[in-house]
């Protein structure tokens, strides 16, 4: 039988203890919004209760809006054995489940709690009672379950033997849920012990909890679902403590494509749901990371770009289209005919097999000198090469100059050239790339009538095995019509390199409308 496997998403808690990030209280309901409602994670776990008074407002308006939406039994916060504050803090802010914490190891208790295994046993089943008497479920977490499966077993089943045999149903625990708190297990320990806890609690629910300390999360996540896991928990991006938890995207496609499970997640949200968490999170997406990465579905090799037009030869089930993406083929060095063919096609450009050899060619040689040649510049390559009638550029940049100065505002002052016609403006900005781009807007309201697209994201990074006095690259996106136009400049200076880009896209912009 196919097994289904619950999701539950831990970005907005055990997302947040990556280092440096800190999400703010709206930015956690529109995290929570997406969660729920587009991507259709059955739980989201969204803070720890008593943090501060931003946690607090954060789970306010999550579970206002969980509320009225039929949502809120999916919504759940992280709480202590702590004589029930955790309990009345959740309630306060309208949540109606509670993730208690527990100690899973003897270690834990012992020497973290100074307390006797019976005491925290005890103290946990007044928690339970007083969760009941607020209407709150109960979730439990048996933190360090791993190194507590592998150093003291006997406490493991002696807390669990507890908990699941001597309590009235009013205050049974839904969920057990086994964290690999450390990251230190491998997936033959995984099926160990969990085989061993199934075999021995066979009708309770239980969720595993992954770490990426070992780059194991994943095939941690996978081992417990072959041996029985009912739940999983994960980030998206994988973000989280140390090294982070099971991302979420690498373990929706591993269980599908290799598991055969299923989940309720909407794979094409995926990518969408990636790009908030990393603006919010100010984390970067690795361009290598499976599923959500920059480059993940970008053929390099020319002989890739070939097979893929016979018969889909480099294919696999990892097609971009599941995850709202598509192919790409890179332009650079080892960028063959079939590349260059390929991003033609897209682009509705047809050459000459002469033609394609020496845009070849010209795109080899800019690979050999580091630069990153995108699908937006072949068009310039190739009326630079075949030097056609629209080889020049109708926008051009006559002359600048950007000021700063203390206590002032940043300015510039320019000189273009549209379709043969000088102008010339002044503007100021919060940067020196600001000013400047302000100054072009001036120019296309004032003079030409004509809407500036807006900026949608900006990045600034030195070529890999740049030195100090490297390049710098500077990719922009920006709203275009139904889409995004991305280009990229590059030039020692920042604000040179973003020029570039900018002009780049504007060329683009007036050879779409000549057209």
């Amino acid at each position: 039988m196919v097994p289904f496997v619950e999701i539950m998403d831990a970005t907005l808690r055990d997302g947040e203890q990556t280092n440096g990030v800190s999400f703010l209280p709206h930015e956690k309901l529109v995290m929570a919004r997406k969660l729920l409602s587009d991507v259709n994670v059955d739980r989201i776990e969204i803070a720890s209760a008593r943090v501060s008074e931003g946690e607090r407002e954060a789970v306010t308006k999550i579970c206002s809006y969980a509320q009225k939406n039929g949502l809120l039994e999916r919504v759940e916060v992280l709480g202590f054995v702590d004589g029930g504050k955790s309990i009345d803090w959740i309630a306060e802010c309208g949540g109606k489940v509670v993730n208690l914490l527990a100690k899973g190891s003897l270690k834990h208790c012992t020497h973290q709690l100074h307390k006797t295994p019976e005491e925290h046993i005890s103290d946990i089943k007044k928690e339970l009672e007083y969760a009941v008497s607020k209407d709150i479920s109960v979730n439990l977490y048996l933190e360090d379950w791993s190194n507590g499966m592998k150093d003291s077993p006997e406490y493991v089943y002696q807390l669990m033997d507890a908990l699941t045999s001597h309590l009235s149903p009013l205050t049974s625990i839904k969920r057990f849920m086994l964290p690999d708190t450390l990251g230190v297990m491998n997936p033959l320990q995984v099926i160990d012990y969990f085989r061993k806890m199934i075999k021995r609690y066979p009708k309770v629910h239980f969720d595993f909890h992954a770490h990426n300390d070992y780059d194991l999360a994943v095939s941690n996540s996978l081992a417990a679902v072959y041996s029985g896991a009912r739940g999983l928990h994960v980030t998206v991006n994988g973000l989280g403590e140390r090294c982070g938890n099971a991302p979420m995207a690498s373990v929706q496609a591993i269980l599908k494509d290799q598991f055969h499970a299923k989940t309720n997640l909407v794979e094409s949200q995926l990518n969408d749901l990636s790009r908030m968490v990393e603006s919010f999170s100010g984390i970067s997406v690795a361009p290598n990371q499976p599923i959500v990465g920059e480059n993940v579905f970008t053929q390099v090799a020319g002989v890739h770009a070939d097979g893929d037009t016979k018969d889909q030869l480099y294919y696999n089930e990892l097609m971009p289209e599941r995850f709202g993406r598509k192919r790409e083929y890179a332009l650079g060095k080892q960028s063959g005919k079939a590349n260059i063919a390929k991003n033609l096609e897209e682009l509705g450009l047809e050459l000459t097999p002469e033609q394609t050899r020496r845009v070849t060619e010209r795109i080899t040689e800019l690979g050999d000198k580091k630069e990153i040649v995108t699908q937006e510049d072949l068009p310039y390559i190739v009326s630079d090469v075949l030097k056609h009638d629209g080889s020049e550029d109708k926008v051009k940049l006559i002359s600048y100059i950007v000021t700063t100065a203390y206590g002032l505002k940043p300015g510039a002052n320019i000189k273009v050239e549209i379709n043969g016609q000088e102008y010339e403006a002044a503007g100021t900005g919060d940067g020196q790339y600001d000013a400047f781009v302000k100054a072009l807007r001036y120019i296309y309201k004032k003079y030409l009538d004509r809407t500036f697209p807006i900026l949608a994201n900006y990045q600034v990074s030195i070529p890999p095995g740049g030195r100090t006095d490297a390049l710098v690259q500077t990719v922009i996106s920006w709203h275009y019509k139904d889409g995004l136009l991305r280009t990229r400049g590059l030039d020692a200076d920042q604000t040179e390199a973003a020029i570039k880009a900018t002009f780049k896209m504007l060329n683009i912009i007036e050879n779409d409308k000549s057209k």
